[in-house]
């Protein structure tokens, strides 16, 4: 089993992506605009403001994977439902937790990822961790990035 983190963005997408490609060291294998989706029975016209957003991206970094899209803009005339045209809503109730194999390595990622965000809780020594900070990037994805530590032997 393998959970995969799927985030949201207003229209920043391709560039939220590509700079996690870069921080992360990873490589986008997949991005496709709203435009480029086959039309469907019964789907609402695309808004020509909507047709460059991303529908789906996928960040391949090792093992693991992020996917993301755009939200479609709010359209008059049609539910929040509605192909997920309701408009952006920030993320609640979540962070995305990164462990990292050392403080050196987890303050280079929370550096990057705080360029632009709002720091919640500054990188530090933490009495679990010799490195852990909170942040919300610039796209307004809430991070966690933690140092990985062995657990106590006994």
């Amino acid at each position: 089993m393998q959970f995969v983190p799927y985030l949201n963005f207003d229209g920043q997408c391709a560039e939220a992506m590509a700079f996690y490609a870069r921080l992360f060291g990873g490589q986008l294998v997949h991005q496709m605009t709203f435009a480029d989706m086959p039309p469907g029975e019964g789907m609402p016209p695309l808004p020509e403001s909507a047709k460059n957003r991303l529908m789906h991206a996928h960040l391949q970094v090792g093992a693991q994977a992020i996917m993301a899209s755009d939200t479609l803009p709010a359209m008059p005339g049609q539910s929040a439902e509605a192909c997920g045209g309701g408009g952006y809503v920030k993320p609640q109730g979540l962070w995305v937790s990164i462990g990292v194999d050392s403080a050196a390595e987890g303050q280079r990622v929370f550096d990057g990822l705080a360029e632009g965000g709002q720091v919640t809780m500054p990188y530090a020594a933490t009495f679990w961790s010799p490195g852990f900070g909170m942040v919300t990037d610039r796209f307004g994805t809430p991070w966690m990035v933690n140092v990985a530590t062995e657990p106590p032997q006994g």
